[in-house]
């Protein structure tokens, strides 16, 4: 999905600055615009200041500066409960004391919504997120991911335009996980809500989102969709957050119709794509490469691939995969991903191979 203009933006950023001491800027000049009906998560390290956004746009803390615009109408002397936004939190908030229909009614109530109505919105809420029999019971009374489920229900009964979710899943073993990632993209995209969603967990991002801003230091790194994100990262940041990455260190010797050659440390040349302004000929530059790029199936690398010798430091079966530790270039950590296929040549440690990739699969960054 593009970034949409200004115009038609349904959230909007504009130089938004967070401070809480008043000299150190937890969020930095943040410029961001999301289409209505967008799933777009920030996803960042602790401390990055993806969750001090997310707060800003709920209106639980204030902008030290800039605007905070919902579809073209400036937020910030809005208190929270008047934005019409639904919010779902890793701890699921539900009031103890409460049934489960009582806390899905609650927001209804505040909003002076009649008896019949409030009954016919919570029976539709809970059948969404297939809880439909569980509204007499109490939070005490369910799992977490049930509570996680009525929690999501809730957020959405009164039918919001915006729902903010920060680390809704954080709580819940990994097949329940990945089982509710799934759902509540679904759902989102379904009711054509525009969510944003605050994670850590990169897999989450990738899975989940229309586009994703990875935040760093106060600051969006790169906005992308998923695919964008991990086959093409602007920066060294970037590339070691999102999955799995091998880096090796070089100067660039020289850029050349849209590539640079670049001498390794250890004295191999390799061609790259440039990614990055600071790659310029004399410069240093820290080359990526994913791990199912690289191949060692002589029958199988591709022409033109480049190739460098390797020492197999360790080789692991994975049911679905192998992966293997190499030397390559100095760097005792690089991976290769391999299929687990028939054909598929298995490795011992201390074996000496040649391993390839294609230029447009190696990525020159910043130092």
């Amino acid at each position: 999905m593009a970034n949409s203009a200004s115009t038609d933006a349904f959230v909007e950023f504009e130089r938004v600055q967070k401070s809480y001491d008043g000299e150190t800027l937890v969020v930095k000049d943040l410029n961001l615009q999301m289409p209505q009906g967008e799933f777009l998560t920030m996803l960042g390290p602790s401390g990055s200041g993806k969750t001090t956004c997310l707060m800003m746009l709920a209106g639980f803390e204030t902008a030290t500066h800039g605007d905070i615009r919902l579809d073209g109408v400036s937020i910030n002397n809005i208190p929270p409960h008047k934005r019409g936004i639904g919010m779902v939190f890793q701890n699921y908030a539900l009031f103890p004391h409460m049934t489960i229909a009582e806390n899905l009614s609650f927001p209804l109530e505040v909003r002076k919504m009649g008896k019949s109505d409030r009954e016919a919105k919570i029976k539709r809420a809970l059948d969404m997120v297939e809880m439909g029999d569980f509204g007499g019971r109490r939070p005490s009374q369910l799992s977490g991911g049930q509570q996680q489920r009525v929690a999501l229900a809730r957020a959405l009964v009164f039918e919001p335009e915006l729902v903010l979710m920060d680390e809704p899943l954080g709580a819940l073993d990994k097949q329940l996980r990945e089982k509710m990632q799934f759902e509540i993209t679904h759902l989102a995209h379904s009711l054509g809500i525009t969510t944003v969603y605050v994670t850590h967990d990169q897999t989450e991002a990738l899975t989940m989102s229309d586009r994703v801003a990875v935040f760093d230091d106060g600051r969006i790194q790169q906005l992308a969709p998923p695919d964008q994100l991990y086959e093409a990262p602007v920066n060294s940041f970037v590339a070691q957050f999102i999955g799995e990455n091998n880096t090796l260190e070089g100067t660039v010797k020289e850029i050349k119709a849209g590539r640079a050659l670049v001498q390794l440390d250890d004295g191999g040349l390799i061609d790259c794509t440039p990614v990055h302004d600071s790659v310029q000929a004399g410069a240093r530059t820290r080359v990526s490469i994913r791990p199912e790029r690289v191949e060692y199936n002589k029958d199988r690398l591709q022409e033109g691939a480049h190739t460098l010798k390797a020492e197999v430091l360790e080789f692991i079966y994975m049911g679905d995969i192998f992966r293997t530790r190499l030397r390559v270039a100095g760097n005792e950590e690089f991976i290769i991903k391999t299929r687990n296929a028939p054909d598929q040549v298995r490795l011992k440690p201390g074996e000496q191979i040649e391993i390839g990739w294609l230029p447009e699969d190696c990525r020159a960054l910043d130092a």
